[in-house]
């Protein structure tokens, strides 16, 4: 069987029981009377504490006995000791002494968010059964958990989170890492935009079971993301292929796209396994029954168990949507700026890449790359991989050689990381071998060290929140073409946890950048507390080693003893940019 992360499906992570929220109004009859969650008001980053996990109980229960979570002992945490920021000069020349060395000058501050994975746990075309059929594997929890409940309640609690940081030190900017959808769906990315933009959220559909009873099917009015914050988002896989994994329209599945307006349940084989068996009509997946506090699976087993397929209200919102009216999407918003990047590029045609200068004032510019797989690369396998077209290629390069003869440090933004996965045929989330991608890794890498104002490149997908060096291909006499790469995790999947960056020129005229894992404020009662819960019991159920995050043994990845890693990241700049820092900053 083929190895694949738990991250490959990337649905989700959880456990405990279902709270009552003590907090919420009752329920209004007018969407303007609807009343929204608080988080906790003690708001705090990793550096000051950190959301530890209990000990693991001894008892054996199935991931879906979310009733079961609260008697055994599962989902228990409790706050521990800080996380320090560590200082890492991996990439500086040898000779380097920093002890003497000071921050200065704040030239950009911004947030990472990245994998919300908003589901809608009534659709039709899941892959819930797959779990059961593959329980004592890690990737089980990505098919099926109980943080399925509360997606859109985790991006609510992470935004005020990030107002309330704001409040206290402004972002100049945010960016979203991809996977904003769980599946394509037009109902999971208007709840996502719907989130930011705070609008009344109503995160049920079909039949619309327990709107009026059950916490995670209720509505709720979203307090949206702090207007004076520019936001902008990346693509990733789970945003154009179904459950993040295969082509809607390019699979060995006729029927695909049809299956997400259907009112018949969807059967298929085990995919997992074998993507090839997508075709098979062995197993029907189920869903989520809204209408029960712990949101029973129905309609999953055996095919030869029922004796008509399984139904559902079908509900057209649940439409996969086309990569060119995903994008499209972003234009209807009432935060900033419309289109959230996509009016930077070519969005109707679904060219997904683009950049933008934060501060006029300051010479870093972002890239926002695709690095995702094209529909229609005739691939059956897991669409998991990093991958760039010639045209995306080719825009990199270009983006990479503008930014240098403008003295602009830059910062590349993508969804699928490099060099912290396998890259072979056996790794679903490595770079792609196939001679479709126009540029292997081993090239992309040098194409990158060929350009010195390049500082780093952030990335999610896999969950994690690791930190790499990349290190100079000649240290000695070029240190400045080295640099780094910073995951930010999941905001589903535990540690459920968003990013911060603050760039700083030092004293020297070296730079600095503070990387920060950040847990969102939940309030306990609230749906987003719940989640903590379940996203904590999942890890513990399927034992799934969020502390193993270096498959590749590189020494410059540093253990994460609970998930988080904060880290003060030090990078030389190459004369030429140096001499501009100097007369832009005179007086350090």
């Amino acid at each position: 069987m083929t190895r694949i992360s738990r991250r490959d499906f990337g649905v989700s992570v959880g456990a405990l029981a279902v709270s009552t929220f003590t907090f919420r109004k009752a329920r209004a009859t007018s969407q303007s009377q609807i009343e929204g969650y608080p988080i906790a008001s003690d708001v705090s980053t990793t550096l000051r504490r950190t959301v530890v996990p209990g000990p693991t109980p001894s008892a054996k229960i199935e991931l879906h006995e979310l009733s079961k979570y609260k008697q055994y002992g599962f989902g228990n945490w409790a706050f521990g000791d800080p996380l320090k920021s560590v200082t890492r000069t991996d990439i500086m020349p040898a000779r380097y002494d920093g002890s003497t060395v000071t921050k200065k000058a704040k030239l950009l501050t911004f947030f990472t968010i990245s994998d919300i994975h908003i589901t809608d746990k009534e659709s039709p075309n899941q892959l819930i059964y797959l779990q059961r059929l593959h329980k004592t594997l890690p990737v089980s929890a990505s098919l099926y958990s109980g943080i399925m409940l509360y997606t859109t309640h985790v991006l609510d609690a992470a935004v005020q989170t990030i107002n309330a940081l704001h409040k206290k030190e402004p972002f100049d900017f945010g960016i979203s890492l991809g996977d904003a959808c769980n599946s394509t769906q037009y109902n999971e990315l208007r709840w996502y935009i719907d989130v930011l933009d705070g609008k009344v959220i109503s995160p049920s559909s079909g039949a619309h079971l327990g709107t009026e009873t059950i916490d995670y099917q209720k509505s709720f009015k979203a307090a949206g993301l702090d207007k004076t914050i520019p936001w902008y988002q990346t693509l990733g896989n789970h945003d154009h292929f179904w459950i993040g994994s295969i082509p809607v329209d390019y699979s060995l599945r006729t029927d695909l796209r049809q299956s997400f307006i259907s009112d018949e349940v969807f059967a298929t084989g085990d995919v997992l396994a074998n993507p090839a068996q997508i075709r098979d009509h062995i197993y029907y997946m189920g869903v989520i029954d809204g209408s029960t506090p712990y949101g029973d699976i129905k309609y999953a087993g055996p095919a030869p168990d029922f004796r008509s397929p399984p139904k559902v209200i079908a509900d057209p919102d649940r439409r996969s949507l086309l990569r060119t009216e995903w994008m499209k999407e972003f234009f209807t918003t009432s935060s900033s700026p419309v289109g959230h990047g996509f009016n930077l590029t070519d969005a109707r045609n679904g060219f997904a890449c683009f950049s933008f200068v934060p501060k006029s004032a300051i010479p870093i510019k972002v890239v926002v790359l695709d690095d995702t797989q094209s529909e229609d690369d005739s691939s059956t396998d897991i669409h998991g991989h990093g991958f760039l077209d010639q045209a995306r290629w080719s825009w990199l390069k270009t983006e990479l050689a503008d930014g240098d003869a403008a003295g602009q440090m830059m910062i590349i933004a993508a969804h699928v990381p490099i060099g912290v996965e396998v890259t072979s045929p056996a790794s679903e989330m490595g770079w792609w071998t196939d001679p479709q991608n126009a540029v292997t890794l081993p090239d992309l890498v040098a194409e990158l060290h060929s350009h010195p104002n390049l500082i780093m490149w952030v990335a999610g997908h896999r969950h994690l929140n690791t930190v790499k060096a990349f290190i100079s291909p000649d240290p000695v006499n070029a240190p400045e073409k080295s640099f780094w790469h910073v995951e930010t995790s999941s905001l589903r999947d535990f540690p459920q946890q968003f990013r911060t960056f603050e760039i700083y020129l030092n004293s020297d005229y070296t730079i600095s950048i503070v990387a920060t894992d950040v847990d969102p404020a939940v309030e306990d009662g609230t749906p987003a507390a719940t989640s903590r819960k379940y996203a904590i019991a999942a890890q513990q159920i399927v034992h799934a080693d969020i502390y193993i995050s270096n498959p590749t043994n590189d020494p410059t990845i540093e253990p994460m003893p609970t998930g988080s890693y904060n880290a003060e990241l030090v990078k030389t700049l190459s004369a030429t940019m140096k001499a501009k820092m100097e007369s832009l900053f005179p007086t350090l």
